[in-house]
């Protein structure tokens, strides 16, 4: 099938939502449900933790979550739609720091020193559970299984693999970013091969530390190529494992 004739077929896709599951199992986007399920801990044994959810949203794209030096009280699981973090520069310049995805927590930076960091904002519709950190820390404390899970969080967002790391070329920098999204979707049990990209062009380009007009030029590359089909923002991987190849050297092992 040539890349054109996928590109014909792309639909636009619905963004992932989900309810609070039913009543012994949190809903499939919880950031906790991989670690509660894993110790066969349901609603049940985790009430304390459900009395914690605040449903919180929708905000509109544009629209701030945080704002950097807000005091930090509680972290945000993105339920649906997406964010991306920012900061700006004495100049003014936005530096785009990173995106977040349904199931994945957004504000663990900001546990020292208290404040928020940087700017938290929706790029489209997006709803979350809002989780009170200083009462999330007093049941992890009390829960095993929230509190490993919870550090776990913590290292991975501290530890996180840099796409702009070392002399990558563009080609480099762009297969990996997609394959790390495909990863994402593909953890939270969404499909990992065909997404929507919810940052714009420019939003990409400023994470991945490149021109506008560069990550138009790779992504009409990787197109013509077959190994992607684009049509606005909705994406599909039609030759995963080489982008998957050509992005490893910044991809985790």
């Amino acid at each position: 099938m040539t890349p054109s004739h996928s590109a014909a077929r792309l639909r636009v896709l619905p963004r992932p939502i989900t309810d609070d599951g039913d009543a012994s199992r949190f809903c499939s986007s919880c950031a906790f449900s991989d670690a509660c399920c894993a110790v066969g801990y349901g609603k049940p044994e985790l009430l304390e933790l459900h009395c914690l959810v605040e449903h919180v949203g929708p905000f509109r794209a544009g629209e701030h979550v945080f704002r950097t030096g807000d005091p930090f009280r509680a972290i945000y699981a993105v339920r649906a739609g997406s964010v991306k973090t920012r900061l700006f520069d004495r100049d003014g310049n936005e530096q785009v720091l990173g995106f977040y995805l349904p199931g994945e927590v957004v504000g663990l930076n900001a546990i020292y020193p208290e404040h928020f960091p940087c700017d938290a904002v929706a790029l489209e519709d997006t709803q979350f559970c809002r989780f009170s950190f200083p009462a999330m820390s007093a049941l992890a404390a009390r829960q095993p299984a929230v509190q490993q899970h919870l550090f776990r969080m913590i290292s991975k967002e501290l530890g996180a693999v840099s796409l702009l790391a070392g002399d990558h070329s563009a080609d480099e920098r762009m297969a990996a970013f997609l394959i790390d999204l495909s990863n994402r979707y593909a953890a939270r049990g969404l499909p990992a091969t065909r997404f929507h990209l919810s940052m714009s062009r420019g939003d990409i380009a400023n994470y991945l530390r490149l021109a506008a007009e560069t990550v138009s030029r790779v992504l009409g590359r990787f197109r013509s190529q077959g190994l992607i089909a684009l049509e606005g923002r909705e994406l599909v991987l039609l030759r995963e494992s080489e982008l998957r190849d050509m992005g490893a050297s910044l991809l985790p092992d």
